[in-house]
C-alpha cells in the first residue's frame, strides 16, 4: 500500500502536494498518541476528494471543524477516524461510505448520531463516546453488521427498540449517560455478557431502575425474564 504520514509540532494545514498523490491509500495526519501533540487544523480541503484510492484516513487530535462533503467520494474508504476535535456535524455525503467499517468519533461536540451514519450498512464499529449526543435515531437498525457501539458520556435518556435489533454486537458500551431504563426487547442481544467488568456491556454511572443493574449482571435470559413478569402484572 501507497502511505503517507503527515506530522510537524505547528501543523496548520494540509499541504497541497498531498492531493496530487492519487494513487494514495492511506493517509496519516494525526498526531503519535504518546506524544501528547494536538494539531491544529481546522478545515479539510475539498481536495481530499482527489485522493479516490484511500482505505484508511486518520485524522484524529487535530481541530477539525467541518468535513467537506467530497469525502462521500471516497469510494474505498474502509476506515476513518475523527476523534478528538471540534466537529458538532458531519456531511450527509458520508452515508456513500459503502465499505466503511471501522469509524471513530469519540470527544467531538456531536449533538446527535448523524442520520446518514445509519447508511453504512458495511460499518462493524463506531465510537460516537464523549460527544453530547442525546438521540439514537431508529434508523439505527439498518447498521445490520455492528459488533460494537460505544456511547459512554453521552447525555443519552432512553435507547430506541430498534437497537435490539442489532444482533451481530458483541461490545456496547453505555456508561455516564442519562439512562433510567433499557429497551424491553434488550435481552435479544444475546452476544453481550452485561457485565461491569467494561468488556462486552456497561451500563456503571446510569441511574438504570428498568432493569435494576443486579439483573442486567446475570445475562439476557434474566433481562427477558425481568420484562416478561412485567407484562404479567
Amino acid at each position: 500500500k501507497m502511505k503517507l504520514k503527515i506530522s510537524g509540532r505547528e501543523l496548520l494545514s494540509v499541504p497541497t502536494q498531498v492531493f496530487g498523490l492519487d494513487q494514495l491509500q492511506v493517509l496519516e495526519m494525526s498526531p503519535e498518541r504518546e506524544s501528547c501533540l494536538r494539531y491544529r487544523m481546522e478545515l479539510l480541503p475539498q481536495e481530499i476528494g482527489h485522493l479516490r484510492n484511500l482505505t484508511c484516513l486518520y485524522m484524529d487530535s487535530n481541530n477539525w471543524k467541518k468535513i467537506p462533503a467530497e469525502i462521500g467520494t471516497l469510494s474505498h474508504l474502509e476506515r476513518l477516524t475523527l476523534s478528538n476535535n471540534s466537529l458538532s456535524s458531519l456531511p450527509a455525503e458520508m452515508g456513500a461510505l459503502q465499505r466503511l467499517h471501522s469509524l471513530h468519533l469519540a470527544n467531538n461536540s456531536l449533538t446527535e448520531l448523524p442520520a446518514p451514519l445509519c447508511q453504512l450498512r458495511s460499518l462493524a464499529f463506531l465510537d460516537v463516546s464523549d460527544n453530547k449526543i442525546d438521540t439514537i435515531p431508529s434508523s439505527i437498525r439498518h447498521l445490520e453488521k455492528l459488533e460494537t457501539l460505544l456511547l459512554l458520556f453521552n447525555s443519552l435518556e432512553s435507547l430506541p427498540d430498534d437497537v435490539c435489533l442489532l444482533r451481530n454486537l458483541h461490545t456496547l458500551w453505555l456508561g455516564n449517560n442519562h439512562l433510567r431504563s433499557l429497551p424491553v426487547a434488550s435481552g435479544e442481544l444475546v452476544n453481550l455478557d452485561w457485565g461491569y467488568n467494561y468488556c462486552s456491556c456497561n451500563f456503571e454511572g446510569n441511574p438504570l431502575e428498568n432493569p435494576p443493574p443486579e439483573v442486567c449482571s446475570r445475562g439476557p435470559e434474566e433481562i427477558r425474564a425481568y420484562f416478561s413478569s412485567l407484562r404479567r402484572i
